[in-house]
C-alpha cells in the first residue's frame, strides 16, 4: 500500500476537485481512497507516504498518437535538398529512416521514448510503428522496452503499400499476430490495435486485405487521415470520395478506430466522425511542423468528435503540446476566446474516453478504482488555484514545470527524478551508438 500525499491533488474527471494537503491511497495498482492524507493515514497507518508538500499531484498524461521509431531522427542531418513538401518530408526523411531500422533500433528507439515520456509525465500512449526491413517481431519488441520502463502501452503497425505488397502482407500478420497475443494474455498494462499508415499509400487489395483482418479481429483501426492535401487529392481521384468517407466504406470507422490529424476534412466527413463514434487525434506542433495546415477543432468539437490530443512523435511533453493547441487556435481562428475550454477538454475529457476503449481501467483522474497513474510536478503556485482556473495554470506554468515522481499501475517509475526501472545513462549510450549507425546507413 502506497498513499501520494501532502500536495495539491487535482483529480481531474467529471467532478474535478482540488484538494490541499490532498493525497491517494493505492492499492494493487488502483486508487482505492482520496482525501486529506492525514485522513488516508489514519485509514491505512501500515501505508508507505511519499511527501509532496509543496508539489503538484495529478493524474498522468496520456498521448493518442505518437511514433516511437523516430527516435533516431533527433540531430539527424537530411542527405538531401531540405523537403519543400509534406510528401517530401515523407520520401527523404520518415521513409527513409523506416526502411533502415534494426529490430535492435526498433527495441532502443522505443526505450528512449519511453524514458523521455516518463521523465515529462506521459503515463499512457497509443503508438504507430513502421520499419519495412524489420517487421516480424518489431511489435514484441516495443512491448517490450514498454514491459521494461513499466509505461502503458497501445501498439500497432503501419500497413502501407509504399514498400510493395509483400511488406504489405507481413504488416498485417504482424498486426494480426501481436493483436492476438495481447487478447490472450489481457494485460492491463499492454493492448493493440490494427495499423494503417494512409490512405494514399494503401491500395484497393491491401485496404480490403486489412480491413478484413480488423474485421475478423474485432480490431479497430489506427491510421492518419487527411493530414495532408495531398491524401486528399489522391483519394479525390482515384476513388471519388475524401478519406474519411473511403474508411467508411471498408466500415473502418467507429469507436475502436483512431483517426490521427483530419487536418482537412469537410462537414460531411466531421458528421461521419461524429456519426460513428471515431475518435480523432489531434498533433498541433507535427501539423504547424509539416505545414499541412491547421486542424478544423473547433469545428469538430461543436459537432460532437471525439477529438482528443496526440504528439506524433513531436515531444513527450502533453503540456507542451497543450500551450502550442492553445495559441494555434487562437491564431488561426483570430479570436483570443479560441483553446479555454476546447483544448482541456480534448486532453483530459476526451483522451480517457479514447483510452477506455483500449484499456481495462480508467486513466486520467485520480478516483476510486481508476488506475494508479499519476505524476508529482514540481510546481508551487503563485497565484490561487482551483478546479476552475487549473488549465491557466497548466499553460502559464505547468507546462514548463519538472515532473519529480511518475506513477503507472502505483509502480513507481521515477520519484525525485531518478528513474527506477531502467539505467538511463546506460540506454542513451547504446542508442548513441546503434544511431550512429543508422545515420551512416540512411
Amino acid at each position: 500500500m502506497l498513499i501520494i500525499g501532502n500536495g495539491t491533488l487535482v483529480t481531474l474527471g467529471r467532478n474535478c476537485r482540488v484538494i490541499e494537503d490532498g493525497g491517494v491511497l493505492i492499492e494493487n495498482g488502483l486508487i482505492t481512497k482520496v482525501g486529506d492524507t492525514a485522513w488516508l493515514q489514519k485509514e491505512a497507518p501500515e501505508a508507505k507516504l511519499i511527501d509532496c508538500r509543496g508539489k503538484l499531484i495529478m493524474p498522468g498524461f496520456t498521448c493518442v498518437h505518437t511514433h516511437t521509431y523516430g527516435a533516431f531522427a533527433r540531430g539527424m542531418t537530411l542527405k538531401d535538398d531540405p523537403p519543400a513538401s509534406f510528401s517530401q518530408i515523407l520520401e527523404r526523411l520518415w521513409w527513409r529512416l523506416d526502411r533502415t531500422l534494426t529490430l535492435e533500433d526498433v527495441y532502443y528507439s522505443a526505450l528512449v521514448t519511453f524514458i523521455d515520456c516518463i521523465k515529462k509525465g506521459t503515463t499512457a500512449l497509443l503508438d504507430h510503428h513502421a520499419s519495412p526491413n524489420a517487421i516480424f517481431g518489431s511489435l514484441e519488441q516495443i512491448a517490450a522496452a514498454a514491459v521494461k520502463t513499466g509505461i502503458r502501452a497501445n501498439l500497432c503497425y503501419e500497413v502501407s503499400d509504399r514498400d510493395g505488397p509483400q511488406k504489405a502482407l507481413e504488416g498485417i500478420e504482424e498486426n494480426s499476430a501481436f493483436i492476438k497475443k495481447c487478447k490472450a494474455e489481457n494485460s492491463t498494462l499492454l493492448s493493440a490495435t490494427f495499423g494503417l499508415h494512409a490512405s494514399f499509400t494503401i491500395g484497393p487489395e491491401t485496404m480490403e486485405r486489412c480491413a478484413q483482418a480488423a474485421h475478423d479481429l474485432k480490431s479497430g483501426v489506427h491510421i492518419h487521415v487527411a493530414e495532408s492535401r495531398e491524401d486528399v487529392a489522391d483519394c479525390r481521384e482515384k476513388y471519388g470520395v475524401g478519406v474519411v468517407g473511403r474508411l467508411d466504406r471498408y466500415d473502418l470507422l467507429g469507436s475502436k478506430t483512431v483517426a490521427a490529424h483530419c487536418v482537412h476534412i469537410d462537414d460531411q466527413e466531421i458528421d461521419l466522425l461524429a456519426g460513428t463514434g471515431t475518435a480523432v487525434a489531434h498533433s498541433p506542433q507535427s501539423n504547424m511542423n509539416n505545414a499541412v495546415g491547421c486542424a478544423p477543432v473547433k469545428q469538430m468539437l461543436d459537432r460532437g468528435v471525439l477529438l482528443g490530443m496526440g504528439t506524433d512523435g513531436m515531444t513527450a511533453s502533453m503540456p507542451e503540446g497543450m500551450k502550442t493547441a492553445h495559441i494555434l487556435h487562437k491564431h488561426c481562428q483570430g479570436d483570443p476566446r479560441a483553446g479555454w475550454q476546447e483544448i482541456p477538454r480534448m486532453q483530459f475529457d476526451h483522451n480517457a474516453r479514447i483510452m477506455a476503449g483500449f484499456f481495462p481501467l480508467p486513466l486520467g483522474a485520480l478516483t476510486p478504482q481508476a488506475a494508479a497513474d499519476l505524476v508529482v510536478i514540481d510546481y508551487d503556485p503563485p497565484t490561487p488555484l482551483n478546479a476552475e482556473n487549473f488549465y491557466g495554470h497548466l499553460v502559464f506554468g505547468l507546462a514548463g514545470s519538472t515532473v519529480e515522481t511518475t506513477v503507472v499501475s502505483g509502480n513507481i517509475l521515477m520519484q525525485d527524478r531518478k528513474l527506477t526501472t531502467i539505467d538511463e545513462a546506460a540506454v542513451n549510450a547504446k542508442a548513441r551508438e546503434l544511431a550512429s549507425k543508422l545515420w551512416e546507413r540512411f
